[in-house]
């Protein structure tokens, strides 16, 4: 019987969390730190070690990822009040051209996501959709799906948007390999969902739109307006609009080519070297967010006051709060089940079961994906719950396990996940079916496809 107490303890930390956070008025910060408390008992730990392992948990997790945090949330402020994020949009619907305004909106969506949070892309970047569908007598779904998959797939995989960054923490991953297997996931999902938009234009077509006036403003002058409108200012550069995003990753992505080559046999014992250290320092996550967010501030608001200035970057900063201490509680739960005996038993369990293991986190996601909606919240769950597993079984590559952890939270946005909401408010959906046609279905191809490249991910390394 002791042997399954640890579990029957997990199972009801669990059920504790989720029904607290769907059935009462307690937060979910709380109610992490209640389940890791039931958790931890359960699995050997006296009340004081508890309260010490999750003090230490919670510290370790925050010091990983805290500032980054802080810095993405900063740079994501200054790109969508500079006017960047909609320059984005409109120069690849300018290249693209005339009927590719899908993938214009769906890569437009992949980029700004990353430092964006994806509610807030969306609502700045609807307009454009509405806009691009008149004038060209498009179809307002087909664009704004696509547009949505665009945001919502790198918003739930790819680093630095807070839920990757908290499941990075928790698994102990580099930040790095998170952004460049997340961006290159990401693709084929974003594809699917493109795809699946396009053919909502044939499901749907009483959603085409198209300009009944003779004199119809064009997009340039369309976009002009609502940019007068919202913000009395002209637009930055394309370059401009993208260098805060593109240098970070670049810096990052050196930094985990360096460390690459550093363990080779011809430059092993040179990380001493000048400029190894450099590119160490370069490609650390804090300073190239720190870099990113002086170039946003110098090149998208060169002549803004000072007091403005700090005004938005605090107000990017007021969303850090929650997101740090549910990514902290999360550190928490996870501390409390590798200290106890809980995570030593399901290894052993897992071990012995016919399926790969980065599946547990996966599966683990979905599950609370679908019970409380939030894909930060099942994210940061999973990884708690799964890593102290996953890490006590020998060959388990640890950014595979992440990113199938992330990938899981793709499954079925529907009435629980404040996205769905936004999403179909936005274009006028009403009928329960058809909000569920449009985006319930769409993050559930994505979540599928997700599902198969983390499998092959598993597979080559």
């Amino acid at each position: 019987m002791e042997f399954y107490i640890p579990i029957i303890g997990l199972g009801v930390a669990v059920f504790t969390l989720v029904f607290l956070v769907l059935r009462t008025r307690v937060h979910v910060l709380i109610a992490m730190l209640i389940a890791a408390i039931i958790a931890g008992i359960s699995g050997g730990l006296t009340i004081g070690n508890v309260v010490e392992v999750i003090t230490k948990g919670f510290g370790s997790t925050l010091g990983n990822i805290g500032i980054v945090i802080g810095l993405g949330c900063m740079m994501g402020r200054i790109l969508e009040v500079s006017g960047a994020t909609e320059q984005i949009a409109y120069s690849l619907i300018k290249w693209l051209g005339k009927r590719r305004e899908e993938w214009a909106l769906a890569i437009t969506g992949y980029i700004v996501s990353i430092p964006i949070f994806v509610n807030s892309a969306f609502v700045i970047l609807y307009p454009l959709v509405k806009a691009l569908a008149k004038k060209g007598k498009r179809n307002v779904l087909s664009l704004g799906v696509a547009l949505a998959g665009g945001l919502v797939v790198t918003h739930h995989i790819v680093p630095p948007t807070p839920g990757p960054l908290g499941v990075a923490g928790i698994f102990g991953v580099s930040i790095g390999q998170m952004m460049l297997a997340g961006m290159i996931l990401a693709v084929p999902c974003v594809i699917g969902i493109t795809c699946y938009a396009k053919w909502l234009e044939i499901k749907y077509p009483e959603y085409q739109l198209g300009d009944t006036e003779k004199n119809a403003e064009n997009l340039p002058q369309v976009h002009q307006r609502y940019m007068e409108e919202k913000e009395q200012k002209s637009l930055p550069s394309l370059f401009l609009s993208l260098l805060p995003i593109v240098v970070p990753i670049v810096l990052i992505f050196i930094g985990v080519i360096s460390g690459m080559i550093l363990r080779t046999d011809e430059f092993a014992g040179q990380e001493n070297a000048v400029y190894f250290q450099i590119f160490d320092f370069l490609g650390s996550p804090i300073i190239a967010l720190a870099i990113s967010v002086l170039l946003a501030v110098y090149t998208l608001m060169p002549n803004v006051s000072k007091h403005e200035v700090i005004e938005h970057l605090e107000t990017g900063l007021k969303t850090v709060g929650i997101i740090l201490l549910v990514s902290g509680a999360g550190g928490a739960l996870g501390a409390v089940l590798n200290e106890g005996s809980t995570g030593t038993i399901l290894a052993h369990y897992i071990a012995s079961l016919p399926i790969t293991p980065v599946l547990i986190p996966f599966i683990i996601a979905t599950l609370i994906r679908i019970i409380q909606g939030s894909g930060t919240v099942a994210m940061i769950t999973a990884a708690s719950i799964s890593a102290p597993v996953i890490k006590q079984i020998p060959d388990v590559n640890m950014l595979v396990a992440a990113q199938a952890a992330m990938m899981g939270t793709l499954f079925f946005s529907y009435f629980n996940d404040c996205f769905f909401w936004v999403v179909n408010r936005m274009m006028g959906i009403k009928s329960a079916r058809q909000q569920i046609i449009v985006w319930s279905i769409p993050t559930t191809i994505a979540w599928g496809i997700g599902l198969c490249g983390v499998l092959l991910l598993n597979l080559v390394m």
